[in-house]
C-alpha cells in the first residue's frame, strides 16, 4: 500500500495538459512510454479516453504503471440490476408535461452506490454515443472489495448530501456537497461513504467529453478556469484478496471476481484522469445594467454534440452572486427552451422556486415545456423594491441536453413524483388593463 491518505493535497490538472504523478520517486520511465523494462518491474497500460487519431486539444489518454495489466479481470457474467437503466429506454416515455420529484428516500437496508443508483430519465443511444442517462444515488455503505467501471460513458458525480471517497486507478479524490467529480469512462472506481449515508446526482455522458466551454466576448477570464480542477495524486493498493469487478457494458451490468485490488497503479502521465471541482471557485458573469442574462453564461461544462453551438450535454450552475440588474425582472423568466432541462438542488431555495423544490429533488422540463417562476415569486419579484442582492447559501444546476429525455417507468410510478407540481402556477391570471 502506498503512502497516500485522503489528506493529501491534489494537484491542479485542467483538461488539455499532460500531467504526471508517482507514489513510487522514479516509477515514472523518462523519455518513452512503453519501454521494453519498467522501473520497479512495472507493467505499462495505455488507458485511451478518445480515439488515438482526435484532435490533440481533445486528445485524452493516460500512461497507466501498474503492478499487473488490467487484462485479469476475470470471465465477466450478467448482473441484475432493479434500478439502472440506459438509453434508448424499452420502457422510456418523453412528456411535455413539467415533472417535479421530491428527494429520494436513503435505503433502510445495506446498499453501496451501485445498488443505489436509479435511472430517472435518459436520451439518444448509449451504442452510438450520443445522448446521457441522468441517475440519482442512494447509498449507505462502503464499496468493501468491491469496484466498478462504466464503459458506457463518463460520470459527472454532484454529491447533495455527505462525502463521496473515491478511490480511482489514478489516486484518490474527497469529494463535498459543493463540489463536482469527472470519471472517465472506463475507469475503474471504489466509492467510500465517510459520512454514512449519502445522497446525489449523476450524469452518465454517453457523447464526446465533457470540457470547459468557449469564452467568446468574455475574454481570456471568466467562468470556470482548468487550473482549479484537481487530479489525484497516485496511490495504488498492493492487495490480494477476492474483489468484485462490476462492469456497465451496453446497458448491462458484468460482474468479475478478481483475485487482487485493480486500484495498483504506481505511476500515471496524462490527460484521461479523474477530476475534482469546487462549484464556489465559478467565476460568475451578470449584467451590472439591465435585463436578464441567457443561463448559458452559467455554464461550467459542456459536452458538445456534431452540431455546433448545440451540447450533447450542458452542466450549469445557479450559484451565489450578487443581483443588481436596473429596472428588471431577476428570477428566471417564463420561458420555452428547444433543449431539454433536467434541474437538481444540492442545497438551499433556487429563486424561482421558493416551495416545493428542495434539496435532493429534482425537475424536468423536456423540449419546448413551458416553465418558469412560480406565481407566488412572480407576484414578490413584480413588486419589490430594486437594490443590490446577494444570492447567498444556494446551489442549483441543470443536465442541459439538444435530446428530450425519456422517462423511466420507476420515475414516473414513485411516490417522489409530486402530483400537484404544476399548481404552482395557478394565479397567473391576466392583468390586462386597455
Amino acid at each position: 500500500m502506498s503512502d497516500t491518505t485522503w489528506d493529501d493535497l491534489h494537484h491542479s490538472a485542467g483538461f488539455a495538459n499532460e500531467h504526471a504523478s508517482e507514489a513510487r520517486p522514479g516509477a515514472l520511465p523518462v523519455g518513452q512510454f512503453s519501454p521494453q523494462r519498467v522501473p520497479f518491474g512495472l507493467y505499462a497500460e495505455k488507458f485511451s479516453g478518445t480515439a488515438f487519431t482526435a484532435p490533440r486539444a481533445q486528445n485524452r489518454r493516460t500512461w497507466l504503471y501498474r503492478l499487473r495489466p488490467s487484462v485479469g479481470h476475470g470471465r465477466p457474467v450478467p448482473m441484475a440490476h432493479a434500478g439502472l437503466r440506459t438509453a434508448p429506454l424499452a420502457e422510456g416515455l418523453a412528456t411535455p408535461a413539467q415533472l417535479r420529484w421530491d428527494p429520494w428516500p436513503l435505503p433502510q437496508s445495506g446498499a453501496d452506490f451501485v445498488d443505489g443508483l436509479l435511472t430517472l430519465c435518459a436520451n439518444g443511444d448509449c451504442a452510438l454515443q450520443t445522448g446521457l442517462g441522468i441517475h440519482v444515488y442512494a447509498a449507505n455503505r462502503d464499496m468493501t472489495d468491491r469496484y466498478f467501471c462504466d464503459a458506457d460513458g463518463e460520470l459527472l458525480l454532484v454529491p447533495q448530501q455527505g462525502r463521496l471517497r473515491l478511490a480511482t486507478e489514478c489516486g484518490r479524490l474527497e469529494v463535498r456537497p459543493g463540489e463536482i467529480a469527472l470519471v472517465p469512462r472506463g475507469m475503474r472506481v471504489q466509492v467510500l461513504l465517510p459520512d454514512g449515508p449519502s445522497r446525489g446526482y449523476v450524469c452518465e455522458n454517453y457523447g464526446q467529453q465533457f470540457r470547459l466551454p468557449e469564452r467568446g466576448p468574455v475574454g481570456s477570464d471568466g467562468y470556470a478556469n482548468d487550473r482549479d480542477f484537481l487530479a489525484p495524486v497516485a496511490c495504488f493498493e498492493d492487495r490480494a484478496g477476492e474483489c468484485e469487478l462490476v462492469t456497465k457494458f451496453g446497458g448491462a451490468l458484468y460482474r468479475a471476481d478478481l483475485a487482487h485490488s485493480p486500484l495498483d497503479v504506481v505511476a500515471w502521465i496524462g490527460t484521461a484522469v479523474p477530476l475534482k471541482y469546487d462549484l464556489l471557485r465559478f467565476n460568475v458573469m451578470g449584467t451590472v445594467s439591465y435585463d436578464h442574462p441567457d443561463p448559458s453564461i452559467f455554464t461550467v461544462l459542456t459536452a458538445p454534440s456534431d452540431t455546433p453551438g448545440v451540447a450533447n450535454c450542458d452542466f450549469v450552475i445557479f450559484p451565489p452572486r450578487w443581483m443588481v440588474a436596473e429596472h428588471t425582472f431577476r428570477p428566471p423568466w417564463f420561458h420555452r427552451n428547444v433543449m431539454s432541462e433536467f434541474m437538481g438542488l444540492v442545497y438551499g431555495v433556487y429563486d424561482a422556486k421558493e416551495q416545493g423544490f428542495v434539496p435532493g429533488g429534482a425537475s424536468l422540463h423536456n423540449c419546448m415545456a413551458p416553465h418558469g417562476p412560480e406565481a407566488a415569486v412572480h407576484r414578490k419579484a413584480s413588486a419589490v423594491a430594486l437594490g443590490p442582492v446577494k444570492q447567498e447559501a444556494t446551489l442549483a444546476f441543470m443536465f442541459e441536453s439538444r435530446y428530450a429525455y425519456h422517462c423511466t417507468a420507476a420515475a414516473l410510478d414513485t411516490p417522489a413524483l409530486q402530483a400537484d407540481y404544476a399548481d404552482c402556477w395557478r394565479g397567473l391570471d391576466s392583468h390586462y388593463t386597455p
